[in-house]
């Protein structure tokens, strides 16, 4: 094989080569001897001309190239429809009607992002590679998902190392401000316009559920930052109580709404500083049965993971002696730069401070809409415990 007939061609090092044979789907421009000059699908080539395969390839990017298919068929509307396809074939026992279609590099469709909210989908396309077939990844992804409407959330600070513009624009069809979700029983609206991500954080789907399902019935719950409330609505839905915590007043009168359209009245919005709020309670000696803990990501690089790691164990620590005895802490973190064992050891040294028996009953991770790639890291980010105090 020799690549697709009439494809650009770039040539790579041993060390290049080696890293698609291990596994991971980029090559990194150090390791690129020979590209053109613009963005596009290319033929690769190993340092003794032989193909590999064929990448997306990004002139102005550390990651220069991006495999996508390791033999010399076109790269073609008909191949985006059937790797579409067979990653939505994946979801297909998602009890919800939003979730993530596509995850980049976890569906061997680097660099692309394909959300289902309902009847329509929101699209990522984050390399200048891809950015050259978007109307052919846009027409396959209406082709499969038979969507009304495809919006493209292009404003991902990424495409900026790209040479990319950052903008939000309609790609096909209408897709309305807001979108009702359903998640198991629990109700949301999304905005996927203006919120967050694609306009919901679609990853902690299953965790949230994790929560409801582990909440004591008729007991007393707080999700802190609570952001519109996701993790409050499924605790809501088995407590007498909830108190969600947020430092934004605007986050939690949307989660006031989301509250209404599930018609929860049981559920106390503050809008408050979570660290402050917690050392507070702690001294009124206050309890809750059930706590929820997803905060922001406070790891945004590598160099910031020590004071990261501070603050994680520091809201750990004041919501394990919140705990009642039998209490449960659902708790998370959505830092990249964070791996799972400084997580879990961040969570070791917040049990010895808390003077409590801490159990780890669960590790909690992404949804299987959000697939994690052992060859590939960076398809990882979120992970989680379930923490009971005896």
């Amino acid at each position: 094989m020799n690549g697709a007939p009439g494809a650009a061609t770039a040539r790579v090092t041993p060390r290049g080569a080696e890293r698609w044979v291990r596994g991971h789907p980029w090559i990194y421009r150090t390791d690129v001897t020979a590209a053109p000059g613009e963005p596009g699908v290319v033929a690769v080539h190993d340092a003794r001309g032989r193909f590999i395969g064929q990448a997306l390839h990004s002139p102005r990017s550390e990651i220069r190239l991006r495999l996508l298919e390791r033999t010399d068929r076109p790269i073609d509307g008909r191949w985006w429809r059937e790797r579409i396809a067979a990653a939505n074939a994946r979801r297909d026992v998602i009890d919800a009607n939003a979730y993530r279609i596509v995850h980049g590099e976890g569906d061997a469709l680097p660099s692309l992002v394909v959300d289902r909210y309902d009847r329509w989908a929101v699209v990522q396309i984050l390399s200048a590679g891809l950015e050259t077939m978007r109307d052919t990844v846009v027409g396959a992804v209406v082709d499969v998902l038979g969507v009304d409407g495809v919006l493209l959330r292009n404003d991902a600070a990424v495409r900026r190392r790209e040479g990319l513009p950052e903008e939000v624009m309609l790609a096909h069809g209408a897709v309305p401000e807001r979108i009702e979700v359903r998640e198991a029983a629990i109700r949301y609206w999304a905005a996927p316009w203006t919120g967050q991500k694609t306009g919901a954080f679609l990853d902690q789907r299953p965790n949230r559920t994790i929560a409801g399902a582990l909440a004591r019935p008729g007991g007393r719950a707080l999700d802190c930052f609570s952001y519109h409330g996701s993790f409050a609505l499924h605790l809501a839905a088995h407590s007498a109580g909830v108190l969600a915590l947020d430092s934004s007043a605007d986050a939690l009168a949307r989660g006031a709404e989301n509250a209404a359209l599930n018609g929860f009245e049981n559920i106390e919005w503050r809008a408050a500083d979570a660290f402050e709020t917690l050392r507070a309670m702690e001294r009124a000696r206050e309890r809750f049965d059930t706590i929820a803990l997803d905060p922001p990501a406070f790891a945004k690089s590598r160099a910031a993971v020590p004071q990261a790691l501070r603050g994680y164990r520091e809201v750990n620590l004041r919501a394990l002696r919140l705990l009642a005895p039998g209490g449960v802490l659902v708790t998370a973190s959505c830092s990249f730069h964070l791996r799972l064992p400084d997580f879990l050891e961040m969570l070791h040294l917040a049990a010895g401070d808390s003077g409590r028996t801490v159990v780890l009953e669960r590790i909690l991770g992404q949804g299987a809409d959000h697939p994690e790639l052992l060859t590939v890291p960076e398809t990882g980010y979120l992970k989680g415990a379930v923490l009971r105090v005896r």
